[in-house]
C-alpha cells in the first residue's frame, strides 16, 4: 500500500544544522515507517499529501501557496518562538500563514496563549524530545554552570556575562557558555568577559554531540533566554539529569511548569547570580532542581513525540 507522502517545509536545510533543521530531520526520522516524507525549503508545486511547515514567517510562502492549491486542511504551521512572541504581531504574512492552515502546532504548554483567541482550537502543544541520558556524578569541589546558546539579543547573554562579573570573587563557581558570536559586539562582549574574569570561558560554537556531553557533565544549565518557543537546550538538560535556571519567560515556563524553583526574572543578572551561589552554597537546592526537573521528563520522552506527530499527519490525511 501507498504511504502517504508528507513534505516538510524548512527555512533551513543540513548546512545550516539549527534548530529548524534538527526538528524537519527527526520528525521525517519519526515518520519513517508509515509515511514518506521529504524536506525542503520552498514548495514548487510537487505532489505530497499533506505539507508541515516550520517557522510561520520564514515558511509563509509556501504555506500559503499549499493552502490555495490543497486546502488548509492538509496544512500544519509549527511555530517558533519568535513567530509566537514577536513576527504574528509584527509581520503580516505570518499571520496570514496562521489563518490559513488547518492546525497550528506549538512546541510548549504556554504557547497558545500567544496566539490570538480565535485560532487556540487550531493549536495542539507536542513537545521536542531528547534521548535519555545517565544522570552523571559531579565533583563536590566547585559548580559548573553552562550556558548554551548563540550570541545573539533573542538569547540574552549579557546578563550571563554581568552575572559572571558579579560572581568574580567566587573562586568555586566556574561559568562555560557554548555559541557562536551570531552579532559581533557581543562576541567582543565575551571576550572581554572572559580576559577579565578567569572562571568564566566562551567555548564558541561546538558540535551538537561535545554540547550534548558538555550539558550532561555540568552541575547547572542557565537558559537566560528573551523569547522561545520550546528550547531545545532546556529538554536534553533535563534529559541528563542537569537541572535548569531559567529566565521566567512564557517560553521557559511553558517547558519547566509554573511552580519550578529556578526561574529568575527576565535580564535579572543580580537574581541569577544569587542563584548560582545557592546552587553551591545551599545543599538541597540543586536536589529540588533537579527533581522538579524529572517530573517534566516524560514530557520529552521521543516515543510521546513520535506518537503525538503521527496522530497530527494521520489527522491531515484523512481530513
Amino acid at each position: 500500500m501507498k504511504k502517504p507522502h508528507v513534505l516538510i517545509i524548512s527555512p533551513a536545510l543540513a548546512g545550516a544544522n539549527n534548530g529548524n533543521w534538527q526538528t524537519a530531520w527527526r520528525w521525517s526520522r519519526m515518520l519513517g515507517s508509515l509515511f514518506r516524507s521529504t524536506i525542503a525549503s520552498q514548495w514548487r508545486g510537487e505532489d505530497a499529501d499533506v505539507m508541515l511547515a516550520l517557522h510561520a514567517r520564514k515558511s509563509a510562502d509556501a504555506a500559503l501557496a499549499w493552502a490555495q492549491v490543497k486546502g488548509a486542511e492538509k496544512l500544519a504551521v509549527v511555530l517558533t518562538g519568535t513567530d509566537l512572541y514577536r513576527d504574528i504581531h509584527t509581520d503580516a504574512s505570518a499571520r496570514r500563514a496562521l489563518q490559513a492552515a488547518g492546525q497550528l502546532v506549538v512546541l510548549q504548554e504556554r504557547a497558545p496563549d500567544a496566539l490570538p483567541e480565535a485560532l487556540r482550537p487550531k493549536a495542539r502543544v507536542i513537545f521536542q524530545s531528547a534521548p535519555r541520558r545517565a544522570t552523571l556524578r559531579k565533583t563536590a569541589g566547585h559548580l559548573r554552570a553552562l550556558m548554551v546558546g548563540h550570541l545573539r539579543d533573542e538569547k540574552d547573554p549579557l546578563t550571563y556575562l554581568r552575572a559572571a562579573a558579579r560572581l568574580a570573587g567566587r573562586t568555586d563557581i566556574y561559568l562555560d557558555h557554548i555559541g557562536d558570536a551570531l552579532e559581533p559586539a557581543l562576541g567582543q562582549a565575551a571576550q572581554q568577559a572572559a580576559s577579565s574574569h578567569p572562571h568564566y570561558r566562551w567555548l564558541g560554537g561546538l558540535a551538537h554531540a561535545q554540547t550534548r556531553s558538555r550539558i550532561q557533565r555540568a552541575h547547572v544549565l542557565v537558559h537566560p533566554s528573551k523569547m522561545e518557543g520550546g528550547a531545545h537546550v532546556i529538554l536534553e538538560a533535563v534529559q541528563s539529569g542537569t537541572p535548569v535556571l531559567a529566565s521566567r519567560i512564557d517560553g521557559n515556563v511553558g517547558m519547566l511548569g509554573p511552580h519550578y524553583a529556578g526561574y529568575f526574572a527576565l535580564g535579572d543578572d543580580a537574581a541569577l547570580a544569587a542563584l548560582l551561589q545557592r546552587c553551591r552554597d545551599d545543599a538541597g537546592f540543586l536536589p529540588l532542581l533537579r527533581q522538579q526537573c524529572e517530573a517534566r521528563a516524560p514530557l520529552f520522552e521521543p516515543q510521546r513525540e513520535q506518537a503525538l506527530l503521527r496522530q497530527l499527519v494521520s489527522q491531515l490525511v484523512a481530513a
